[in-house]
This record gives structure tokens, C-alpha cells and sequence, in this order.
């Protein structure tokens, strides 16, 4: 079974062990996600079966917009609900500062990681090594803050709306507010709204077609041909720019990558997935 479609993954489950879930509900074995959310947060989480799992990385699946809760006088040492340390009672924030604190941080930014996170150091993932008591280094990173919006602030709780660029840790951004603010703050909610045009609704299948980053291209020689891999020649297409470009037939759909006159397939036969 081919299907592309958005769950809505419960809070304390990891994205791989949810699943399971998936699979025993679908009644099969070959299962995918992309963007991994933190087993603290909910939301939208993108899955595939069978030959669509090799579609991830051509999904349109930016900006992403998160809900987000921060606890001011929490501290974590993962920034989340899931590792707090100490909880003390803080003053409440002037709500005019903290908007302009908030309009500050759009744009670009760039900040260090949690290191309570899938980074991999040498192969393996911080959060990992934080575990075993290691001490860990991470690099910078850059994200691209579309628009970072207070939804409402209830002392000491408060609750804004994100929307970033694909790789955003919203912890750390929690953790730029609270230290803007100059007090202690860790997120205790975090919620995935969506992922471009994906949204949580009822695990109703999705057509791929209409959620590949990826230009459409005209084809003009015998389906066959296209299905069945044969050797292809640009001249064949309406379109003989070098790139990406998804060619589509009745029943079968490919991923063509077009480079110095010469055609490859990046993905070859991906059968349409019919019915519910």
C-alpha cells in the first residue's frame, strides 16, 4: 500500500515508537515519518507506506508553525517538560517588553541547539550522549523566523505561535525569550499546527502530486517507456532545463532529475496509491 497522509502524534510517545502504532493500524510493515517531533510535543507528523516513503525529501513541507508554552521560573537541563531541575516564582513581565521581545527575534538567527537533541556528534545523537554523563559540544545553527506571535500570557505561563524555517529547535527559542526576559523558562507545551500545506486533520490520504517541491514536466513519447525505465532523452520533454521535475502518466508517476544533457532517475515506477 502507497499512502501519504498527517497523524496527530500524542504527547510522551517518540515519533519511531508511535509508529508501531501505525503500522498496526494500517496492517503494514513499511512505514515512514519526516520531521521528528520531541516525545513532549504534539501534532502534525507527515508519515508514508510502501514506495512513497522515498518521497520525503521532495515534500514541500516548509514554513512549519508550532504552538508553543513557556513556563517562566522552570528550569531543564532539555529545556522541556521532560528533565526540570528547579521551579521558583519569578515576577510577572511587563506584556509590552515582552512583544517587542518577541518581534526582536524574527528573522534571521542564529543560536546553539539543545543539547538534549537528535544533533548527531560523531555519529551519535547529543541527547544520547547527554545521558551518559558526556560533556558535548554542538555548532551554531541557523533558522529563518517567519513570524513569532503572543497568543496570550497568564503569569507565569506564556503561550506564543511560531512560524520557521524546516531544522528550527523551538526549545532554544523558548529559551531566547526567557533569557531576554532575564529570568529562568522551559517550555511545558509544544504542538506542530503544520508542515506547508500539511495539517492535522483525519489521516485522510493525500495525493503526493500536490505536495512535491518539485516543477511538473511534459511528456511527449510512449508512457511504456517511462515506466518501464527505459533510456530517456531530454528532447522527449517540454521542459530541457537542468533540475528536478515530476513527470506523471495514468498510472505510474517519476522523479527526473535533468543534468548536462542527460536524464537520470532519482525515482522510477512510483505506482499511484487509488481509494481511501
Amino acid at each position: 500500500m502507497n499512502r501519504l497522509f498527517v497523524v496527530d502524534k500524542p504527547i510522551f510517545v517518540s515519533s519511531n515508537r508511535y509508529m508501531n502504532v501505525i503500522k498496526r493500524k494500517y496492517g503494514t510493515k513499511k512505514v515512514g515519518f519526516s520531521g521528528t517531533l520531541d516525545p513532549f510535543a504534539t501534532g502534525c507528523l507527515i508519515v508514508a507506506t510502501g514506495q512513497y516513503t522515498k518521497l520525503f525529501q521532495y515534500l514541500d513541507k516548509t514554513p512549519k508553525t508550532y504552538r508553543a508554552t513557556l513556563w517562566l521560573g522552570a528550569e531543564s537541563a532539555s529545556l522541556d517538560l521532560e528533565n526540570i531541575l528547579a521551579i521558583r516564582d519569578v515576577p510577572k513581565v511587563d506584556e509590552t517588553k515582552l512583544r517587542r521581545i518577541l518581534t526582536s527575534l524574527e528573522g534571521e538567527l542564529e543560536y546553539l541547539p539543545p543539547k538534549y537533541s537528535a544533533k548527531k556528534i560523531d555519529g551519535e545523537r547529543a541527547y544520547r550522549r547527554m545521558r551518559n554523563g558526556e560533556e558535548i559540544t554542538l555548532n551554531y545553527v541557523r533558522s529563518k523566523i517567519y513570524e513569532l506571535r503572543l497568543l496570550h500570557y497568564r503569569h507565569p505561563f506564556i503561550t506564543f505561535e511560531a512560524t520557521v524555517s524546516e531544522g528550527t529547535y523551538i526549545r532554544s527559542l523558548g529559551a531566547m525569550i526567557a533569557e531576554a526576559l532575564e529570568l529562568p523558562g522551559t517550555l511545558s507545551a509544544l504542538r506542530r499546527l503544520r508542515e506547508g500545506k500539511f495539517r492535522i486533520g483525519n489521516e485522510e490520504s493525500l495525493d503526493p502530486l500536490n505536495y512535491l517541491a518539485l516543477p511538473k514536466n511534459r511528456y511527449f513519447k510512449e508512457p511504456r517507456w517511462l515506466e518501464l525505465g527505459k533510456k530517456l532523452q531530454p528532447r522527449f520533454f517540454e521542459k530541457q532545463e537542468n533540475g528536478l521535475y515530476v513527470v506523471e502518466t495514468e498510472e505510474f508517476f517519476s522523479i527526473l532529475e535533468f543534468k548536462d544533457e542527460e536524464i537520470k532517475y532519482r525515482l522510477n515506477r512510483i505506482k499511484k496509491y487509488r481509494g481511501g
